[in-house]
């Protein structure tokens, strides 16, 4: 294989300026004049977090053989990238045939020089493309869909009232999943301390968030209008996974029962074999059969899951 290497929890009246802690559990908190950062802040992914950019190690990012090179993890937002491939290819784009890599960023992967350099946020996912006379970085979730439909001229109107119309929803997405994820879910799932007024204002703006879509697609079977998207491919691993119960174990607690629209367009793209293909990629959680941790071919979803490697070296 060659390397790449680049050229708190206690309801407050709103009156009162004090929180509580994560650390400290001390109800007296009052921020300083400047920050400092002195120690972890505790929770989930405290050991990665950190107020600076840049590798903190020297690391090569592996390149295998296909035009695509994929560096990701199976999270929601990886799984976008990963599920707009295998649909490509399902339609016979094979310049989209790809290696996906395991950046596992539990272990500060994604601050190695190597995917550094392709992506200076050191978030996954990342792409890099050799298909042409120089390679080309693409990182932002985002912006890989984009430049992949691009590319493909695939899942992306050629019209401009389409095409709008599709770059509405997916930057709707864009914006309002940190909502989701960094506000409701950390709060709700992983920080240290349930803190009732953080989990009250992000569990208010992600129902909001879903009576949006709810209302949406009561009058379109997809988000930009009657055919599959990149807006569809971006929303359904955060909001989809939401009404199908997969994030932050959070179903019951919204009642995601009651959006109806949400849940008929999510079981429809549930149902596509590309997105159920997609969403085994990278993915290091689950049913040891739904996890396909690398792939660099289309015949390792028959042979190089979890369970199978599993069966093959005991």
């Amino acid at each position: 294989m060659r390397s790449f290497r680049p050229i708190t929890h206690r309801r407050r009246e709103p009156t009162q300026a004090i929180v509580e802690t994560s650390m400290t559990d001390s109800i007296g908190y009052v921020p300083p004049k400047v920050w400092t950062w002195t120690q972890p802040s505790g929770g989930a992914f405290a050991n990665i977090n950190r107020p600076i950019a840049g590798p903190t190690h020297d690391k090569e990012l592996p390149i295998g053989r296909h035009p695509l090179q994929l560096y990701s993890l199976g999270t929601p937002n990886g799984v976008k990238v990963t599920i707009l491939l295998e649909e490509l290819l399902a339609l016979g784009h094979f310049g989209a045939e790809y290696d996906a890599w395991l950046i596992k960023i539990g272990e500060g992967d994604q601050f190695g020089s190597g995917f550094v350099a392709i992506n200076p946020n050191s978030k996954i996912p990342a792409l890099l493309d050799l298909s042409g006379p120089e390679p080309i970085r693409v990182f932002e979730s985002g912006s890989i869909l984009l430049y992949l439909a691009e590319k493909f001229g695939a899942f992306l109107p050629k019209d401009v009232a389409g095409r709008t119309e599709v770059l509405n929803w997916l930057f709707w997405q864009m914006g309002s999943a940190p909502y989701l994820g960094g506000g409701f879910g950390h709060f709700y799932a992983y920080a240290p301390t349930k803190i009732e007024y953080a989990i009250d204002r992000f569990a208010m703006e992600v129902k909001r968030q879903l009576d949006v879509l709810d209302r949406r697609l009561a009058e379109s079977e997809y988000l930009a209008g009657n055919d599959y998207t990149i807006a569809d491919i971006a929303v359904f691993p955060w909001y989809g996974g939401l009404v199908m119960g997969w994030q932050y174990g959070a179903a019951e607690f919204l009642s995601v029962q009651g959006y109806r629209n949400v849940q008929r367009w999510a079981d429809a793209i549930f149902a596509r074999p590309a997105v159920k293909r997609g969403r085994m990629v990278n993915r290091t959680s689950g049913e040891p059969s739904e996890q396909l941790r690398e792939r660099h071919d289309a015949s390792d979803f028959d042979d190089k899951t979890q369970d199978k490697l599993a069966g093959a070296s005991s």
